[in-house]
């Protein structure tokens, strides 16, 4: 039995919650870079540019990527053999959070309840995924989730009749809907089968995958090139001002599900998606 104490995990959130807020992914700098390269439109390439410099000066002065520094959302990946000691696993990520938060000089922008609306002033609580694993392996990614792409994600409940097209049809939607209020160019997270709940789940785990990868399912890798090419095409570009990079990529997470059912959900990330990884 391995043994990881909570201040250890307090310690490690404090730094992710700041890290994912303040320095953008290598990825992500890529995607800007490849994509101003081959953007159609003038103000479009601006733009990524201006996003680029952004990024490189968030960095530098270590100053939030967006005023929105989110709500934290906490992926955990725990072995088994794992035991957690000196406290609450859950009461070390929010403290973790909380100093991360306060440490970091992060906009709180989570309230205590979503009717009465009185701000908790930490940004606590997290939204913590646990996966319990074999072995002793504790990996943590923090996600900080700004609402300006959030508030753009949708769930449906498409009939198995629907099928793939159902599927397309419900992305591009979502996508074109949404237009500029999730800060294109955006990252879509797609996830297929299980439940309601467990699409939602899979839909904003796929947003981690880095940018310029394909899923290893062939025919899955398939879906998300020309669901890519369908965003892309549909013209909203760079902040939503017009141009080629609406998108720059779709991910998708599949999950078995009920012969009666094909849930889907599709969770925008905005043009940082944030998030960073660490382990005990």
């Amino acid at each position: 039995m391995r043994k990881i104490n909570a201040s250890q995990i307090t310690e490690l959130v404090e730094k992710l919650c700041i890290e994912a807020n303040t320095v953008l992914t290598k990825d992500i700098r890529d995607s800007f870079a490849l994509n101003i390269k081959r953007e159609s439109s003038a103000l479009g390439r601006e733009i990524l540019a201006t996003l680029t410099e952004n990024a490189t000066i968030a960095r530098e002065e270590r100053s939030p990527i967006c005023q929105d520094t989110g709500m934290a959302v906490v992926f955990v990946t725990m072995g088994q053999e794992v035991h957690i000691e000196g406290g609450y696993i859950e009461d070390a990520i929010n403290q973790g959070v909380r100093q991360g938060y306060e440490k970091g000089f992060l906009r709180k922008s989570v309230v205590k309840d979503p009717l009465d609306r009185e701000n908790t002033k930490d940004n606590t609580p997290a939204v913590v995924h646990y996966e319990i694993i074999p072995g002793q392996v504790f990996d943590i990614t923090v996600a900080p989730k700004g609402f300006g792409s959030e508030n753009m994600s949708q769930v449906k409940m498409l009939k198995p009749s629907q099928g793939l097209q159902g599927v397309k049809d419900f992305v591009l939607k979502t996508v074109k809907e949404a237009g500029a209020n999730p800060c294109p160019p955006i990252i879509v997270g797609v996830g297929i089968g299980g439940t309601m709940e467990k699409s939602a789940i899979l839909s904003k785990r796929a947003l981690l995958r880095p940018v310029g990868t394909s899923s290893e399912n062939a025919a899955h890798a398939a879906l998300e090139a020309e669901l890519l090419e369908a965003v892309n095409a549909l013209g909203i570009g760079p902040a939503g001002l017009g141009g080629s990079t609406t998108a720059m990529d779709v991910h998708i997470l599949t999950y078995p599900t009920h012969i009666a059912g094909l849930p889907v959900s599709v969770n925008i990330g905005c043009h940082a998606t944030r998030h960073a990884q660490g382990s005990l």
